[in-house]
């Protein structure tokens, strides 16, 4: 007989609601490359279950068919790689829903392959290029939101670009400057090692801001924020326009016929991995 808690709740069923409660948390953190939004906020995962043999299986969709290929294989690399950093996982299964690269993206994940062995001559340039590039737009734009923020609350330009990390990190902020400063700080090793004693505020090129400029580079930044909350807003009604989002979503037989005027590979006219984000 399985024993049971004081609530009546059977003890391998609490494991599993504990696991899959971790695996959830981990899907959190994975972002869409583009907005810089978790793709749990964004709605677009829709299934992360854990079997009896701690393996997990994730389903996902996008707000449109034909979502980048390269943006969406990030995103199921990216997924697949946070959840088996959970050190009782056995394995992971990624499988993309609803996509006209479906097939070749979970033929591709399930074999362990890189998004260029999957695509061969088709992929065009590096997942690990393409990742940081963006990486470094969302570091841009959680900057310049914490800098605003820094400058709302009467900071001279000269003490913010003045401020060490270990500053940054000891600075009293209310509530919305410890989030703006906690997302900051997790982007903020993509330009720069993260010394206690490193600026806190740097360029790209790892250069640390000047005063006399701070606000000229700010107003240059902020169409890179501009564009990424125009692109959410659209793929937000894009996958509600698209999906139920109140029914679990159930992904298309790998053997379903597309409907009349349904693009195939072929019919893509761009590059597997060019076709930009905002299409997805």
């Amino acid at each position: 007989m399985t024993a049971r808690t004081e609530t009546g709740i059977a003890e391998p069923d609490r494991r599993i609601d504990d696991r899959q409660a971790q695996v959830w948390a981990c899907l959190q953190a994975v972002t869409d490359p583009e907005l810089d939004e978790s793709v749990v906020e964004l709605n677009f995962v829709t299934r992360a279950d854990v079997d009896p043999m701690n393996r997990v299986h994730i389903e996902f969709r996008l707000p449109t068919y034909w979502c980048a290929a390269n943006f969406s294989f990030l995103m199921a690399d990216d997924m697949r790689h946070a959840v088996s950093a959970l050190d009782w996982v056995e394995g992971v299964d990624v499988v993309l829903g609803e996509h006209m690269f479906a097939d070749k993206i979970n033929a591709g994940l399930a074999r362990g392959l890189s998004f260029q062995e999957t695509f061969g001559a088709e992929a065009d340039g590096s997942l690990d290029e393409l990742r940081r590039t963006f990486l470094v737009k969302a570091f841009q734009r959680r900057q310049v939101a914490l800098l605003n923020h820094l400058t709302g609350t009467g900071l001279a330009p000269a003490t913010i670009v003045s401020l060490t990390l270990a500053e940054l990190r000891c600075l009293p902020v209310d509530d919305e400057g410890e989030k703006l400063v906690r997302r900051y700080l997790e982007r903020r090793a993509v330009v720069g090692p993260m010394r206690a004693d490193a600026p806190a505020f740097i360029d790209a090129e790892g250069a640390r801001l000047k005063a006399d400029g701070l606000g000229r580079y700010v107003s240059a930044l902020r169409r890179v924020g501009v564009n990424a909350e125009f692109n959410s807003a659209l793929c937000r009604g894009l996958l509600s326009v698209r999906f139920d989002l109140e029914t679990p979503f159930v992904p298309r037989s790998r053997t379903a016929l597309p409907s009349p005027g349904t693009p195939t590979i072929a019919d893509a006219t761009p590059p597997v991995a060019n076709v930009h984000a905002s299409q997805g």
